[in-house]
């Protein structure tokens, strides 16, 4: 898998992705989208199956959470969707991790990349030290977990693109950065903390940029989403 946008489909029903996704039937490329607890929640794995056969690539987003054994057991089930990357929280522990590679292992030995939330991005350096009593700074924290992720065996990470690089310097080139938190310069931030723009992650090294609504409620999607393969891949 090389560099790509992934669009952040966070609709709340099958009607409303799919009237989405229709806008792209006349295009070349397919984009590469992201299924999160909304609208899994909402219409369940047939959403992901739905999606899977209008020919996309997909980032289920789930963020799994729990102990090594539940999480191995939902991984096995995931696993079944035939998805091309899924998540889960690094805050587990590296033997939750590593659960979570062996349930999500298929008979054959293939299964989906899997990465793992360092922090989200809408956490910033004040949440960190009042509601999750971290005192160490983003960057140490991010590093640490991504660090775990690695030992772990997993694929890669979720992180700001502002610490793209530096995951990429402490865990090697091979090792995936997936960003949101990114926007356009002329738009809103919304709710994220640790923004920056496509070509701003496309100079700091992610991988991938998950993208949601500055091409998902833009009033031309697709001119938004060529905007961003060109302002990140060129």
């Amino acid at each position: 898998m090389g560099k790509d946008v992934i669009i952040a489909c966070d609709f709340s029903s099958k009607l409303q992705v799919e009237s989405f996704l229709d806008l792209f039937n006349t295009t070349a490329h397919r984009p590469f989208v992201k299924i999160g607890m909304e609208l899994f929640y909402a219409e369940g794995p047939g959403i992901v199956r739905s999606i899977k056969n209008r020919g996309h690539r997909i980032f289920l987003d789930l963020k799994l959470h729990d102990i090594p054994n539940t999480v191995k057991k939902s991984m096995k089930v995931l696993s079944e969707l035939d998805v091309d990357l899924c998540n889960l929280h690094a805050a587990g522990t590296v033997p939750m991790m590593q659960a979570a590679l062996e349930g999500l292992t298929r008979p054959d030995g293939t299964r989906p990349l899997l990465i793992a939330v360092t922090q989200l991005t809408s956490t910033d350096q004040a949440h960190l030290e009042s509601d999750l009593l971290i005192d160490r700074p983003m960057d140490e924290v991010v590093m640490h977990y991504a660090s775990r992720a690695k030992l772990a065996g997993l694929d890669g990470v979720v992180c700001s693109p502002l610490e793209a690089r530096r995951v990429h310097e402490v865990c090697g080139n091979d090792f995936l950065t997936v960003t949101p938190g990114v926007r356009f310069a002329d738009g809103d931030v919304g709710d994220q903390k640790r923004v920056m723009t496509p070509e701003q992650a496309r100079e700091i090294g992610s991988d991938y940029i998950v993208v949601g609504r500055p091409i998902t409620a833009a009033p031309d999607p697709i001119a938004a989403y060529e905007r961003c393969l060109h302002d990140f891949m060129d």
